[in-house]
This record gives C-alpha cells, sequence and structure tokens, in this order.
C-alpha cells in the first residue's frame, strides 16, 4: 500500500512577497486546526501548514528532514521564514531548527510537548491506549478532551473541530506519536547553539502539560528567547478566541 506523505497545505491565494509562516500541528497532524489564526496572519506572511498524513508512522528525524525539504521548496526568492510549533509541533519545531538553523529568522513554540515526561501518567496511558478495543480508544481519546482544551473560551464551531481533529486519529498513529514524545530530546547544548530569537508562548491553566514551567526551562537555554504567558489559557490556545497570534507577533516587532 503506498503512503502519502507529509506535505504543506497553502491557501488559496500565494504571498511571495510576504515572510513565510510554516506551522507544524499537535497530535492530530491535520494542520487543520489553526484555522481561528489564519486569517490574522494572512495579512502579513505567506502561510503554510503542515499536514501529516493519519496512516503516517515517521520518525523525528525523517520528518524534519521532510520539513526541511519543503521549506527550501518554498524558497524561490529569498525572504524571512518563521516557524511555529504547537505542543507536538513544537517539538518537531525543535528537531527542524536543531537541523538547519540557518533557514529561518524567527523560532515560535506554542506550549511545546517537551515537558511530556514530565507528565508520567500521560506515558503509562500511552502503553494502556494500545491494548484497547477500537472502541474503547476513541471514547478514551475524547474524554481526555477537557485536559486539552479550555471549552469555555473556543467558539463552538472550533470544538467541533478540535474533536473531529482527534477522532481523525488512527489508534496505532497516536500511540506511536506518544512514543515519540516520550523519547523526544534536544540536547541542552543544541539549544544554547542557537542563535536565532525565540518566543514561547505559555499556557498558565495548561492542565495536560506543565507548559509554562517548560517555557522557563526552554529560555533558560536559549540565547534569545521571550516568554508570553497566557494566564487564561489552556493547552490548545491558538484555537481560543481572546489570543491572537498575529497581535502577540506585531506587538513584539515580528509583524
Amino acid at each position: 500500500m503506498l503512503h502519502s506523505s507529509p506535505c504543506f497545505l497553502t491557501p488559496k491565494a500565494l504571498r511571495p512577497q510576504f515572510p513565510l509562516f510554516v506551522f507544524l500541528p499537535g497530535m492530530d497532524g491535520t494542520g487543520q486546526l489553526l484555522r481561528a489564526q489564519t486569517a490574522g496572519l494572512e495579512a502579513r506572511f505567506d502561510v503554510r501548514c503542515l499536514a501529516i498524513p493519519p496512516d503516517d508512522l515517521t520518525n523525528w528525524e525523517d520528518l524534519a528532514q521532510r520539513v526541511v525539504d519543503l521549506v527550501k521548496g518554498e524558497m524561490i526568492a529569498p525572504r524571512s521564514v518563521y516557524l511555529c510549533g504547537e505542543s507536538f509541533g513544537g517539538c518537531l519545531a525543535m528537531k527542524v531548527i536543531e537541523r538547519a538553523p540557518e533557514l529561518f529568522d524567527l523560532l515560535i513554540l506554542v506550549n511545546p510537548a517537551s515537558s511530556f515526561n514530565r507528565r508520567p501518567w500521560i506515558g503509562w496511558g500511552a502503553q494502556l491506549s494500545q491494548h484497547l478495543p477500537e472502541v474503547a480508544y476513541h471514547w478514551s481519546s475524547v474524554s481526555l478532551l477537557p485536559l486539552l482544551a479550555a471549552f469555555q473560551r473556543i467558539s463552538s464551531v472550533d470544538r467541533q473541530a478540535l474533536i473531529e481533529a482527534v477522532r481523525s486519529v488512527p489508534q496505532p498513529t497516536s500511540v506511536w506519536r506518544m512514543n515519540l514524545l516520550q523519547g523526544f530530546e534536544v540536547p541542552s547544548e543544541a539549544l544554547r547553539s542557537l542563535t536565532i530569537p525565540t518566543l514561547i508562548l505559555a499556557s498558565a491553566k495548561d492542565r495536560l502539560l506543565p507548559s509554562l514551567a517548560e517555557a522557563y526551562r526552554l529560555k533558560a537555554n536559549l540565547q534569545k528567547a521571550e516568554v508570553v504567558v497566557l494566564p487564561e489559557s489552556g493547552h490548545t490556545c491558538l484555537l481560543e478566541t481572546d489570543v491572537n497570534l498575529y497581535q502577540i507577533l506585531e506587538a513584539r516587532g515580528f509583524a
């Protein structure tokens, strides 16, 4: 059976005169959950969202190389490139930057899941979930949504999009990606060698991961990092109606 490869989702109107904004998604891998932010970002950026096929079982190194190759394919002429990774995508973004730092002008990490191992119960759940019947697996994945999202801060349309994205991930793929997170590591010396400016968005009310503590841990290991605390946000903060990524970038001189 032929498997599709990770690819970029592109907007209807390309803007090659603008900086390239590359978004790496969370565990769902769909690339569809940037929807709440797209309109604002497209005012000043040429936006691409990575879509990882639901049957994709690629390791970190090959995924990172695929992203590097896709970015190079967009560089018809020299321009600035911003790399933004959310949760699982934040880990992938660090792997990409480690592999090809010269390609990028700004790194944006949104509640990166590099703190996964500091929530042992998630790892235990990952081990358990691979043995569940499919119906039980889908029930368990949806039952964790209150930990994933602050639903009261998300519109009904985006709530439904999140539920559908979570349901779209097959059981073997979910187990694979959680195992990737369990084994994720970027050495501190590799982080300290990076000179690229980095913006870290951290949700203070993230019930899934210790994102605030992780943001400051990463900041301590990066040369040019700034932490932006979202005091009322949950893990999937980019779906929240009060969070505007473009305005955050603009306020800090990056847009």
